[in-house]
């Protein structure tokens, strides 16, 4: 994946665990929906995978559909839920990182003086609510740290989010930035995958616009450490560590057949506590740089992580004291930290949201203003930008005729470009096949 983000995450925890396991590693690429089916079911069938890990929420009917066929056959699935005694399901606490970069992007939009933040996202599905819900939380919770540090009085930050519809189009996150950035966002969270090279682009042209060779305004990354793509104007990002995710899954198919756990499926749920998600450090920024080279990349090191450090010494610094302040009490005392009368604890309760749940976290929290975005039939969608007062439309339905399903959720089909890719981790042990059949 081009923007070293869900893919190459996933990818790198696969190939950890191939090495430390001794585990030959096969990678599949679909490159549309249609091909999940045919794609899953022909490595169940061959018999020969220790575990078929199927990466991003889009393949969880396709997974569904195959454990089925093929019970014997272990299956993860990252970020979808499927209740089979034989499929892994690791879903993420992305709301507790969102959270933490949202009480970050709000510090810096008052210390800078911004009026708004924002958020550019990908498709409406739910795992999306949990971010923004996270996000909205956390910039409130931002904002009481920010006065009872500095003791001003402030006005409230208005709150933007923007749905593009995908998450593959970086075309249309660089229209969305552009808006929010008009309308005074001092900080853009990029929630849109690929898209998101839009939004980090958008904010580098603002800031460079103005003569600045580093933001504010700033993005924050989204996945994996962004931070080195657009150095300088990317403060931090919200990293889930779809790596861990992976290498967890394959270890427990291994625990299984060595006796040392009873089943395999369930609920694999990755947080802060279990080190699923966390902001990104310079520690960080060092590792995928590192990452990068290997890749093949024509990466300055020196020069990128010069300006990440600049960049963050540049606010002041205790802000990060107070992100990992906040970051222990989300861990250790979630139902002990409220603002506008939620408690975080409220936040995580709510999963798994749904467009009415997070459409009331949206009002509580005064989450004023959604960007609609209207798609066209022209390749290069230009979107409109309506400002609607403080409620906000839960769904943005595309002016093409779309056809919406019974559920009223989009029809995903039309939207999905982009490529998700199928992890197998191929088993060059040939006692635990065996042991299995």
């Amino acid at each position: 994946g081009g923007e070293l983000s869900f893919n190459d995450m996933a990818y790198l925890g696969a190939s950890r665990a191939s090495k430390d396991f001794g585990l030959e590693l096969v990678e599949v690429q679909s490159t549309t929906e249609a091909d999940y089916l045919p794609n899953l079911r022909t490595l169940a069938k061959s018999g020969e995978y220790l575990v078929i890990v199927a990466v991003g929420f889009l393949m969880t009917d396709a997974v569904n559909t195959v454990a089925d066929e093929f019970p014997n056959q272990f299956f993860a699935i990252i970020d979808g839920y499927v209740e089979k005694p034989n499929v892994l399901s690791v879903l993420f606490k992305e709301h507790e990182g969102s959270a933490l970069v949202g009480a970050l992007a709000a510090m810096i939009a008052h210390h800078y003086g911004y009026k708004a933040v924002g958020v550019v996202l990908g498709m409406e599905i739910p795992v999306l609510y949990k971010f923004e819900a996270g996000y909205y939380w956390g910039i409130r919770y931002g904002e009481k740290i920010y006065q009872e540090k500095t003791g001003k009085s402030i006005t409230p930050l208005k709150i933007l989010y923007t749905y593009t519809g995908a998450f593959n189009d970086p075309a249309r996150g660089k229209i969305a930035t552009q808006s929010q950035l008009g309308l005074g966002a001092g900080v853009v969270y990029n929630v849109a995958g690929a898209t998101g090279l839009g939004i980090f682009e958008a904010v580098e042209e603002y800031c460079k616009s103005s003569g600045k060779t580093q933001g504010p305004p700033f993005a924050i990354g989204v996945d994996a450490d962004q931070d080195w793509i657009k150095p300088g104007f990317i403060i931090a990002s919200m990293m889930k560590r779809v790596d861990v995710g992976v290498y967890t899954a394959t270890k427990r198919a291994l625990d299984y057949y060595a006796g040392k756990i009873d089943k395999y499926g369930g609920i694999l749920a990755l947080g802060l506590q279990e080190g699923g998600i966390a902001v990104s450090t310079l520690e960080d920024l060092d590792t995928f740089l590192q990452i990068a080279i290997q890749a093949g990349r024509q990466v300055n090191r020196d020069e990128i992580y010069n300006k990440v450090k600049a960049m963050r010494e540049s606010i002041p610094s205790w802000m990060w004291d107070e992100i990992s302040k906040l970051a222990d009490q989300l861990k250790t005392n979630p139902a002990g930290v409220s603002i506008y009368g939620l408690t975080f604890k409220d936040i995580a309760d709510k999963i798994p949201y749904t467009s009415e749940s997070i459409a009331q976290v949206r009002s509580t929290l005064k989450v004023g203003v959604e960007i609609v975005e209207t798609t066209t039939t022209t390749p290069s969608p230009t979107p409109t930008t309506t400002t609607t007062p403080t409620t906000p439309t839960p769904t943005t339905t595309p002016t093409t005729a779309t056809p919406l399903t019974t559920t009223g959720a989009p029809d995903y089909t039309v939207y999905v470009v982009s490529v998700v890719i199928i992890i197998i981790i191929a088993i060059a042990v040939l006692a635990l096949l065996k042991r299995r059949k």
